[in-house]
């Protein structure tokens, strides 16, 4: 009998998950995308905190249908809201962590869409104990691949470029190179929205070289458009508003 790849549904606010009979976590992952819902819930933080309390009936299901498909890193996803009354550090806010295929998507599936972020709001997802800064020990001797999007691709590029970065990190896309990548950021800001992949050694020409250009692969970004790769110690002492590019693809 020819066996069906799994999908997430939900069912009264509960997450079930049925007929998981996928052979890797990549085929996971793709299956899980071509079959996941786009509803979103109005609080980041709120909504996974009652989806974290909720329960799902194991019972229903026979043991064969219940396979998880495990990555290979845990992954903890962080919310920034800009506070006044608070220091940027305090406005972050760690709001879970994961390490199934199946457990991603159903977090995915439960929270805004990055489009629909409030301006001034991030969402970052890091390899768990890496703190989303650039203070973190994990991360002070690396960089970031930065992609600038104007407004009028927060409706069109935003959620695909996010996402797909998301996939190409928590399913290794980056191969060999993979161990290098601390995580990704996306901002949402009044002109301009960003995201960039973060990686843990800016000295790595060769690692840093190769993450670039399988970003602009995985993205489908034209050989037209060049992003850069931005050491975080220049932008922390950066003159004015630009940060000068180490690297570029």
């Amino acid at each position: 009998m020819k066996r069906t790849r799994g999908q997430q549904q939900r069912n009264r606010g509960k997450v079930v998950v049925a007929t998981t009979t996928t052979t890797t976590t990549q085929d996971a992952l793709q299956a899980c995308q071509r079959g996941s819902g786009r509803s979103r819930v109005v609080s980041v933080v709120s909504e996974v905190e009652k989806k974290e309390q909720e329960t799902t009936n194991l019972e229903e299901f026979p043991p064969e249908l219940l396979i998880k498909h495990p990555l290979q890193n845990t992954w903890t996803l962080w919310y920034y809201e800009q506070d006044k009354n608070k220091s940027w550090e305090e406005s972050q806010r760690e709001v879970t962590s994961f390490d199934t295929a199946e457990d991603f998507w159903s977090l995915y599936n439960h929270i805004k869409q990055a489009s629909e972020l409030r301006q001034g709001c991030d969402y970052s997802m890091f390899k768990q104990g890496i703190r989303p800064m650039w203070e973190d020990d994990a991360n002070k001797n690396g960089g970031r691949w930065l992609i600038n999007l104007d407004k009028k691709q927060r409706s069109t590029d935003l959620d695909n470029f996010w996402l797909e970065i998301l996939l190409c990190m928590i399913g290794e896309g980056f191969n060999e190179y993979s161990n290098d990548v601390c995580g990704a950021v996306v901002n949402i800001r009044p002109r301009t929205d960003k995201i960039a992949v973060w990686t843990g050694d800016a000295g790595t020409q060769a690692s840093v070289m190769e993450i670039g250009r399988k970003l602009k692969e995985r993205l489908r970004i034209t050989p037209k458009m060049i992003i850069g790769y931005q050491v975080h110690r220049d932008t922390m002492v950066k003159v004015g508003s630009m940060t000068k590019n180490t690297y570029v693809v």
